[in-house]
């Protein structure tokens, strides 16, 4: 066999296994829906109390475009909450701006407001994090955040309702 012909093969190898990658990573990510949480309601209901785009984001896993949100912005003392269920998630006082796009926080209010699982949706794995109360959706955490915790809790701010102090 010439060496064109070899080289070709594993080009074309290379390429199906790169191809088949994202499909099987995604095997074993865990949904934080498929838990039960103190919040549960049918499809049905939380299509009702939703608009489409936190339906999207919090049931869903969707992600709102960066720079969307007037969260980002706020400024004023207070607390985040649930948008799905009023769990109270993040306090204004560990609030930053990433310059990412997204409401950015470098921690959540206390340990049991927020969960986390493995999320394999672009091939290679991250943070998910989502309500403790009612599985929704919020964003993800990455380790790029700022002292005290190096957490960069970076969040959709259609999943959360603000309310200050």
């Amino acid at each position: 066999m010439n060496a064109f012909v070899t080289h070709r093969r594993q080009f074309l190898a290379a390429l199906g296994i790169g191809a088949a990658l994202p499909v099987l990573a995604a095997c074993g990510s865990s949904r934080a829906e498929a838990k039960s949480y103190r919040v549960q309601l049918s499809d049905a209901e939380w299509r009702r109390k939703l608009t489409k785009d936190q339906y999207w984001i919090l049931r869903e896993a969707g992600t709102e475009r960066p720079y969307s949100s007037p969260l980002n912005k706020e400024k004023r003392a207070g607390t985040f909450h649930c948008v799905g269920c009023g769990n109270a998630l993040y306090s204004s006082r560990t609030k930053y701006d990433s310059k990412t796009g997204w409401p950015s926080f470098w921690a959540a209010i206390d340990k049991g407001a927020v969960g986390t699982s493995t999320d394999y949706k672009i091939g290679y794995p991250r943070t998910e994090v989502h309500c403790a109360d009612c599985g929704g959706h919020l964003g993800h955490i990455f380790s790029d955040g700022p002292e005290p915790t190096g957490q960069r809790h970076c969040i959709n701010g259609l999943a959360l309702d603000f309310r200050p102090a």
